[in-house]
């Protein structure tokens, strides 16, 4: 496990010394602080600060160990889910085996929420929760690397430069991947590095190819190590992104630009956004483990990519949308056939949606529109591009 130590999740004995750790992180206390009381940071920045820090030591006094730390978390979480969904539902679970570990390998689009629903589903369903990768771009300030590797993250090395440091690295990341597998611990990663922002789900060959490093050379098959993992693809669909104009803007900059730079601690806001915004209707789709002979990446990728676009729920929000591109779409690429909105969604109040979709679209600058809809017309493009 030394070879790990970098990248591996925190152990029970090292909750209490990283708690103590984070109650005296001066950032850590003054966003927290900032989050909860916005109004008094601002006026009283120092008092408020110390004020969170005695109530978090108060609230962690009884956290001895990983399982007790995701203990406090789970009613916050549950309180998010009720607070910002209308409905959450999951499907394809019941056919999963409790007692055996899968690499779920998801679409993304949310920082945290993606695993923490996949890992609630895994909880509702008396199944051991996830080990979730996350990539070290997300923990560049201490504080939030110590908080997600206390909620059993391990760390994707995204920014190493050398060609020669990055395989070393990829390769470590592959053999902990199989470690967590063969340990009987399951694991969430994203389909591809980083949120789709542009909504379309694709599977980076990278990834699956990852997956095989550490075993290369051995006597087993692509195939055999494929199958060895328990890969199963879960599709995720949120009604409203929370994060959909930022995203859009960013869409816009980058074809206006040919870049986007972030701000200081985009990604940190992203994650709050992401959590406190309304996202409607959310689904969870646990697909089919891969138990086939797959000889490369590409097959992989390519039944990875037909489950997650084809047991991803679309929203009323999707067909919106896709009624606003369509002609423009059907013009300049293959015609595609898209059943009638009411067909798909009989039993909804579709002129409540409609209104409701509307005024969400409404909060996005008109300037960023065109990539807003096609944002939301994606799923529905990728579902019946190819027939459904």
């Amino acid at each position: 496990m030394e070879a790990f130590d970098d990248i591996r999740p925190y152990h029970d004995h090292e909750v209490r010394p990283t708690l103590a750790r984070l109650l005296t992180d001066k950032d850590l206390l003054h966003v927290m602080a900032k989050h909860r009381y916005p109004g008094l940071t601002r006026q009283f920045s120092g008092a408020m600060a110390w004020i969170t820090s005695l109530a978090l030591k108060y609230k962690t006094r009884n956290i001895h160990n990983v399982r007790d730390f995701q203990a406090i978390i789970e009613p916050y979480l549950t309180r998010v889910i009720k607070t910002t969904t209308h409905k959450v539902s999951f499907s394809g679970i019941e056919h999963l085996n409790k007692n055996k570990a899968y690499l779920f390998l998801s679409n993304h689009r949310d920082i945290v929420l993606d695993p923490a629903l996949v890992n609630y589903a895994l909880y509702l369903n008396d199944m051991e929760t996830c080990q979730i990768a996350i990539g070290d771009n997300l923990v560049k300030r201490p504080f939030v690397s110590d908080l997600m590797r206390l909620n059993k993250s391990f760390i994707v090395k995204r920014s190493l430069s050398g060609r020669r440091e990055k395989l070393l690295a990829f390769q470590n990341l592959s053999a902990y991947i199989h470690h967590c597998i063969d340990e009987g611990q399951p694991v969430w990663i994203a389909q591809s590095e980083g949120r789709a922002k542009d909504g379309n789900d694709q599977t980076d060959p990278a990834i699956i190819k990852m997956f095989n490093l550490s075993r290369r050379g051995r006597q087993s098959a692509f195939a055999d190590n494929i199958r060895s993992l328990n890969i199963v693809p879960v599709s995720i669909s949120y009604e409203f992104d929370p994060c959909d104009c930022d995203k859009a803007r960013e869409l816009y900059e980058k074809q206006q630009t040919g870049q986007y730079l972030k701000a200081d601690d985009e990604d940190l806001k992203s994650i709050v956004t992401g959590i406190d915004g309304y996202k409607g209707h959310v689904h969870v789709a646990f697909g089919k483990p891969l138990t086939e002979d797959f000889e490369d990446a590409a097959s992989v990728v390519q039944e990875v990519n037909h489950q997650i676009h084809h047991s991803y729920e679309l929203q009323p929000s999707n067909l919106f949308a896709w009624e606003a591109i369509s002609s423009e779409i059907n013009q300049h690429e293959q015609v595609i056939q898209v059943p009638g909105i009411e067909q798909l969604f009989p039993a909804i109040d579709l002129l409540k949606k409609r209104d409701e979709f509307t005024r969400h679209l409404e909060r996005c600058p008109e300037l960023y529109r065109p990539w807003f809809l096609k944002m939301y017309a994606q799923p529905v493009i990728n579902r019946f591009r190819y027939g459904s």
